[in-house]
């Protein structure tokens, strides 16, 4: 486990990436030039992290008036797990697996409410995409009540990456939307699983839901037609333990 830790400007940057720190993202001044930046952009897509760009006022807020010559990252607290090695141990260790797969979920505060629920109910791992997804920092470590550090959590290039590491693993890929023909409760998650929750705006991204074994949809009874994702994503993992009970 790691402190949460801010850096800012390109140099340190680039020596922090070079280092091997884990870096969750990295916020990018709008309109920056010249060859430092260039070298910089390049080694940012070279090394797949999670980047954005944004007003020079968000780069004020997050370095909190230091000098940020453009540039400001965040070092995840964690370290991420290799999906290969996280796989096989949980087929190893005996028990069935039951993995989280999330969609590009760009609310610190849903992610850490989900990890929470997901450490409660026995999540084998989560799987987050590096690029598009909430950034780990302290609003997601302090909405997990600490459950960030308990649970394995891994990154890939695109969920659909994932998709077929479970089911080449025989693990079975439930997608959670409501554009499902079959209720929650229709569904088996008895068998080793892996449920697949989308963003808040745009749920699973279609070609990821081509790719699944199975679809499921929790019932709304209510006008309004769909849930904030944690209590989804509750909702989901705690059929799992019910009929795994």
């Amino acid at each position: 486990m790691k402190n949460e830790t801010t850096i800012f400007g390109i140099r340190a940057i680039i020596e922090a990436i070079k280092s091997n720190e884990t870096i969750d993202k990295v916020f990018v001044q709008k309109g920056l030039k010249g060859e430092l930046f260039q070298e910089f952009e390049a080694l940012l897509r070279s090394e797949g992290i999670n980047s954005s760009y944004v007003p020079v006022e968000k780069l004020n807020r997050l370095s909190k008036g230091g000098n940020h010559q453009g540039a400001v990252a965040n070092i995840s607290p964690i370290e991420f797990h290799d999906i290969d090695d996280l796989v096989i141990n949980v087929i190893e260790s005996g028990k069935t697996p039951l993995f989280l797969l999330l969609d590009q979920l760009s609310d610190v505060r849903n992610f850490g409410a989900i990890v929470r629920t997901a450490e409660c109910t026995g999540v084998s791992g989560i799987i987050i995409q590096k690029k598009g997804g909430a950034p780990i920092n302290g609003d997601t470590i302090k909405t997990s009540a600490g459950a960030i550090f308990k649970i394995p959590i891994c990154k890939v290039d695109h969920i659909k990456d994932a998709v077929f590491h479970m089911q080449s693993s025989g693990i079975k890929v439930i997608a959670a939307t409501e554009k499902a023909n079959d209720f929650i409760y229709d569904v088996s998650f008895k068998e080793p699983c892996a449920i697949i929750m989308g963003s808040e705006g745009k749920g699973i991204n279609p070609s990821v839901l081509k790719v699944v074994d199975k679809q499921a949809k929790l019932p709304i009874l209510g006008e309004i037609e769909s849930l904030n994702v944690s209590v989804a994503c509750g909702a989901f993992l705690y059929e799992a333990v019910r009929q795994r009970s």
